[in-house]
């Protein structure tokens, strides 16, 4: 979703995150192996974020909200979803404008500015980037599952199937929803049933929307 914005995305550069390791940015391990790395890599991140516009698929998802109860499960640490007026986001992987305490998981705060060690929550502990690294438990899940569960329609954007659990939240739809699977490169293991939009997200969306129209 965030590609066309102008955020890179690591899925299609050999692990890297804007040319770091996402193994030295994105997990509990290189967070201890040197934080401050950790800390620049998420500032510059944070600083990125002011610089990119939602996009047009961002956009008529919000254009959805008028016939449809739209609720976005997005991989994305982005805000763009929010800032082009999407109502409900669930944020399965953290969120780039907020910190967390280093020792208490559910002390979140917002945070728009740069993040270090001496920055810290009410009990002295430092805080750290609001991001669900690798390695780590995923505290939305349980929420995206209950959503998946009741839906009538699942449009799945923008991913390579390959970072679980997000990849396997389509499984928990009802066997009579309709799938769509929007993606210029899909992933080839893939269930039939699927119906699958070869494009990129805005293009893809477009289609999707006209398609909708005659369920």
């Amino acid at each position: 979703m965030s590609a066309e914005s102008g955020i890179n995305t690591f899925r299609d550069a050999d692990g890297l995150w804007e040319g770091h390791d996402v193994m030295e940015v994105a997990t509990p391990e290189g967070f201890a192996k040197n934080p401050d790395l950790v800390y620049n890599f998420y500032n510059q991140r944070r600083k990125q974020l002011l610089e990119v516009t939602p996009n047009k698929g961002h956009q008529i998802l919000v254009e959805l909200e008028k016939n449809y109860d739209v609720t976005i499960i997005t991989q994305n640490v982005d805000d763009l979803h929010e800032r082009a007026g999407s109502q409900t986001v669930l944020h399965l992987h953290g969120e780039l404008t907020k910190a967390r305490s280093t020792k208490d998981e559910n002390y979140i705060v917002p945070w728009n500015e740069d993040l270090d060690h001496q920055n810290f929550d009410p009990k002295g502990y430092p805080l750290r980037p609001h991001i669900v690294w690798f390695g780590e438990a995923v505290p939305m899940l349980d929420k995206a599952i209950s959503v998946i569960n009741t839906a009538n329609i699942v449009v799945i954007i923008g991913t390579s199937m390959q970072v679980y659990p997000a990849a396997s939240l389509f499984q928990f739809a009802p066997q009579d929803a309709i799938v769509y699977y929007i993606d210029p490169k899909p992933a080839k293991a893939i269930p039939p049933t699927i119906k699958v939009i070869k494009k990129g997200a805005s293009k893809g969306l477009a289609l999707l929307k006209e398609q909708l129209k005659s369920l």
